[in-house]
């Protein structure tokens, strides 16, 4: 992150615009909307700058630039149209430390203005750090389209009762509880209609509950899906905004972990091969720890809790102790591999079934139905095989299945680090070895694999996932 973002106080900030064209104009405009002192110096001025300065919003000096136009300046915009002088400008200001951007030119930029969505007192400020701006004007015309104008009100109405909430509550989650309650029911709907005088006896009937303080806790057990962010739920990614504590496992990627709750405690308790690094009954007393100490846990799981996820054992202890829990599914990781690796887990004409199993090892062993999964026109998917390999090849062969048999292997799953790996159970150990196929990697064996090629379509011409 080369520019770090940050909202300036602008009370008596001291603002310098050296031009006084289009360009700068549309910075002092901007400008105008703050509470900076706001001087322009230019040898020519537009019609647009003329009028603020008629209007005395401005001061204005209709001459050259010259040294002692910096003094007691805290910040400088750069606009003209001669290089040398705005090189000038951009060095004396960062000789005094004065914060300076030249305009449309990011290299003598110390700061950057970004693209703005207005809802005073609320502004989301985004930045591509100048490398994208068209994509930049693009996200702003999504977010003006989703926000509404009227969610200004509530930013005003938060700010009338932000003390009166403070000195009710003495804890900042009971705060955060009561302001997401106020802002998720009918009192920000009547805020928004225009009822303010509704919802302010709404507001002051809820804040003078004698219960209002209370805080109970709850956990989200809350699928993460196969690793590409776009792919989680809404609700998933709602709960997670509203999470206390996240406890997540090692298949969860960090471009999703971006997505929790910045302030919220994140504990991980991911598990590897051969290692867990916290056991599973104790990762089942600390859910249920947490939210008896009032807090909204996340158990944040990659794929779907239900498949593979061991998330039935942890709710049976949270209902142990009476612990409220919601569950939000996830797109397992079988679903997720076979669609991003074009291969289809049941075809007409190829599979009338299909059947999920664990490759995990137990003693060197994996103790499975291996007649049962031997089936013809049935596609297998085995989680955590990698290591398990071997066995699984060698039980299916076993058990009735042609030594050709087509396997495929997905590793990292519908990341930009996809790779897939296809062969047949008498040749896919080489294969995989070769490839240097690595955790998490998920095996799909049956005759769907031969439509891999043709149905293939993730990282076409972007160089997204191998295939080997």
């Amino acid at each position: 992150m080369k520019y770090f973002p940050i909202f300036l106080d602008t009370t008596d900030l001291t603002c310098l615009v050296v031009g006084a064209g289009e360009v700068a104009a549309r910075k002092v405009e901007l400008l105008l909307k703050t509470s900076a002192h706001i001087t322009v110096v230019a040898p020519w001025v537009c019609d647009t700058v003329q009028r603020f300065a008629k209007e005395e919003r401005i001061k204005l000096f209709v001459r050259p630039y010259c040294d002692s136009d910096m003094t007691n300046k805290q910040m400088v915009f750069v606009a003209t149209d001669n290089s040398e002088i705005n090189k000038q400008i951009h060095d004396e200001a960062r000789v005094q430390k004065i914060l300076v951007n030249v305009v449309d030119n990011t290299p003598l930029c110390q700061f950057i203005t970004p693209s703005i969505v207005d809802r005073s007192p609320i502004i989301i400020a985004m930045s591509s750090g100048g490398v994208a701006p068209v994509l930049l004007r693009y996200l702003r015309q999504k977010l003006e389209s989703v926000i509404p104008q009227k969610v200004s009100l509530l930013g005003l109405f938060s700010e009338k009762f932000r003390e009166s909430v403070k000195k009710r509550f003495k804890s900042v989650t009971e705060r955060r509880y009561f302001w997401e309650d106020v802002l998720d029911g009918d009192i920000a709907e009547n805020v928004l209609q225009g009822n303010e005088q509704v919802a302010e006896q709404k507001f002051l009937e809820k804040l003078n509950a004698p219960d209002a303080s209370k805080t109970v806790g709850e956990v989200y057990l809350v699928g993460a899906g196969p690793g590409d962010p776009d792919l989680l739920t809404f609700r998933a990614l709602r709960l997670m905004q509203k999470a206390d504590v996240v406890v997540y496992d090692r298949l969860v990627s960090p471009e999703i972990l971006e997505l929790v709750r910045r302030d919220a405690e994140k504990i991980y308790v991911g598990k590897a091969k051969s290692k867990h690094t916290i056991p599973q009954d104790e990762i089942n007393t600390l859910l249920a720890k947490e939210a008896l100490a009032g807090n909204r846990v996340v158990r944040l799981k990659g794929g779907d809790p239900f498949i593979f996820g061991r998330g039935g054992e942890e709710l049976e202890t949270l209902i142990e102790h009476g612990i409220n829990f919601q569950v939000v599914p996830g797109i397992t990781a079988a679903s997720g591999a076979a669609s991003y690796a074009g291969i289809p887990l049941t075809h007409r004409d190829h599979a009338k079934s299909v059947v999920f199993a664990t490759g995990h090892l137990q003693d060197n062993s994996i103790n499975l139905n291996w007649q049962g999964l031997a089936q013809p026109d049935q596609t297998i998917v085995f989680y955590m095989g990698l290591t398990g390999l071997p066995i699984i090849c060698e039980q299916l062969v076993k058990h009735g299945l042609a030594p050709t048999t087509q396997i495929a292997m997905v590793q990292s799953a519908t990341t930009p680090q996809q790779k897939v790996v296809t062969g047949t159970l008498q040749d896919i150990q080489q294969k995989a070895q070769a490839a240097q196929i690595k955790p998490p990697a998920l095996i799909i064996v049956g005759s769907v694999v031969s439509l891999h090629k043709k149905l293939n379509w993730f990282g076409k011409g972007g160089g997204l996932s191998a295939e080997l």
